[in-house]
């Protein structure tokens, strides 16, 4: 199989898409039938949704700024990231909730499984409630 150092270095240039104009390096880097998990419930979960996420949220809606304090942990075909993701909100609802625009930090861990030097599944658990509330769209 591949590497922990490949599977390590296809998950950094993955991260570089978000915001890109030119998404042809995710068909390289993602299998045809990787499952996004993280993926919001009414996006079609595999690549073209997470495609259609880089397009729309990743482009339109916010600003990402990348990791900060981002720690990776690699072992066999598991690649997990943990860390703070900075960046701008542009405004409008984000997960149902109305939402000016301002900065946001906030916490963030994203795994992903290989197979074959390929993004197969991929989760992440977000801080939205700490997100939404630097927006002030929730009491803090």
């Amino acid at each position: 199989g591949m590497s922990v150092e490949e599977n390590k270095r296809v998950l950094a240039e993955f991260d570089q898409l978000l915001g890109a104009d030119d998404l042809t390096p995710l068909d390289r880097l993602c299998r045809p039938d990787m499952v996004n998990h993280a993926i919001a419930a009414d996006r079609p979960a595999g690549l073209a949704g997470t495609r259609e996420f880089l397009e729309t949220m990743g482009r339109q809606q916010m600003t990402h700024e990348g990791w900060r304090d981002l720690v990776v942990v690699a072992d066999g075909d598991y690649v997990v990231q943990y860390g703070v993701r900075h960046g701008r909100w542009h405004g409008g609802r984000f997960m149902g909730i109305e939402a000016g625009p301002g900065e946001y930090s906030r916490g963030f861990a994203a795994m992903y499984r290989f197979e074959g030097g390929r993004i197969a599944e991929r989760w992440a658990v977000r801080d939205d409630l700490t997100m939404l509330r630097q927006l002030g769209a929730l009491p803090s």
